[in-house]
């Protein structure tokens, strides 16, 4: 309960341990947002570390620091950073994923519990609807964190995954911190600073509740 009360704590007031980091370690901060961003993109197992919340906050973060101190944090080096962090982050999950399906291939050829045929329809779909899938999953916690994977194991020509992830990462990067930059340190939102990053949450994992009431209904019609 300790950890889940502190992790709640860290995404609901990432503004203050931001700013305490950018206090402490001063231009290393970069560093430690591409860290961050890297893990919680292109690592499967760290899917809970902030991402939305985390950009929103560097964008405001960089508009007050820069006219404070000369720039030491500055909005265009925020920016290239996170979107480093985030192309080479969804890459890696992609190729461990692409490693991980040869493997699993291999395994199916010798195991009667292996779905051959689910695997070439994940394929499939994933040829057809991929790109799609990895625009929109760019904006949604956690499952942005398994797309590329699972891109990688359905062994998405990679041409095509980069390009589509590539614009994802624009639109996320930039969408994110300017919007921070440029509202962030409105007095109503900084007050409501706690409200806007569950409100933030809350539109991402929207396309997954109305998928999953879309299915639900469908079942329940059927």
């Amino acid at each position: 309960m300790d950890l889940l009360a502190q992790f709640i704590d860290i995404i609901l007031h990432v503004d203050k341990y931001l700013a305490a980091l950018l206090a402490q370690y001063g231009t290393w901060i970069y560093g430690i947002l591409f860290v961050i961003v890297f893990c919680e993109t292109g690592l499967v197992v760290t899917p809970f570390l902030p991402g939305d919340s985390l950009l929103f906050v560097a964008g405001a973060l960089a508009a007050t620091s820069g006219n404070s101190n000369g720039g030491s944090f500055d909005i265009n080096i925020v920016i290239a950073v996170l979107l480093a962090a985030a192309i080479l982050g969804d890459n890696t999950n992609y190729w461990i994923g692409r490693w991980a399906g040869k493997r699993i291939l291999a395994w199916g050829e010798k195991s009667r519990y292996f779905n051959r045929k689910a695997f070439d329809l994940t394929h499939a779909y994933y040829e057809t609807h991929g790109g799609k899938t990895m625009l929109v999953a760019r904006f949604m916690p956690f499952v942005r964190t398994f797309a590329p994977f699972v891109a990688g194991v359905a062994n998405m020509t990679y041409p095509r995954y980069f390009l589509f992830d590539l614009c994802g990462a624009v639109l996320w990067v930039f969408s994110l911190c300017l919007a921070g930059y440029w509202f962030g340190n409105l007095p109503w939102v900084r007050s409501n600073l706690s409200l806007i990053v569950f409100g933030t949450i809350g539109l991402s994992l929207l396309p997954l509740v109305l998928a999953w009431l879309r299915q639900h209904l469908a079942a329940k019609a059927s």
